[in-house]
């Protein structure tokens, strides 16, 4: 299986809402990025070890249990399952594994030396190409959980944006079966 090593590249808030960020992840060659879409509490994590309060973080707990983890895992974002990306924390001496959530694997990826790698497939039917003077980003629908789908549908609706309204639409009724 072929896979890209991704690069933590910037965290963005969605405009219009407090609650939501988006943290952008590019190849190492910044030509393509991949969006996700992060919580308030996660961003505020990543934010902590973004503004240089490294001394603060330096006893809570993942700062801690990194210190404790053998330098022999490595992540995989292998699917995406009912809006969510699927990220499997793996030992690859023992090749045991255990399904992290996308904003965790962020946050470890940023604290530690543990890589964070995407299959090559499922990078290229979910990225974009990277531009880092873009003024916005692009969301895939297929990794917004249903809640925020249904809201982005009516809001598409109110705007007569049939055409997204179409896709958002779909995605739904593929979830349901």
């Amino acid at each position: 299986m072929k896979r890209t090593l991704l690069r933590f590249e910037n965290i963005r808030q969605i405009v219009g809402t407090d609650e939501l960020s988006v943290v952008l992840l590019t190849d190492l060659e910044q030509r393509r990025t991949l969006s996700v879409v992060c919580d308030h509490d996660m961003t505020k994590q990543m934010m902590m070890r973004l503004n240089g309060k490294r001394e603060v973080c330096r006893t809570l707990l993942p700062e801690v249990l990194v210190k404790l983890l053998p330098s022999t895992y490595e992540m995989m974002i292998v699917g995406i399952y009912d809006g969510q990306y699927q990220v499997m924390l793996m030992d690859t001496q023992s090749g045991e594994s255990q399904r992290i959530r996308i904003s965790d694997a962020i946050l470890l990826s940023l604290i530690s030396k543990v890589p964070l790698y995407i299959e090559d497939r499922l990078m290229e039917r979910q990225s974009v190409p990277f531009d880092e003077h873009a003024s916005g980003v692009s969301i895939p629908i297929n990794t917004m959980d249903t809640a925020r789908l249904k809201l982005a549908l009516k809001s598409a609706v109110e705007d007569e944006n049939y055409e997204l309204a179409s896709q958002l639409r779909d995605e739904i009724k593929r979830r349901r079966e």
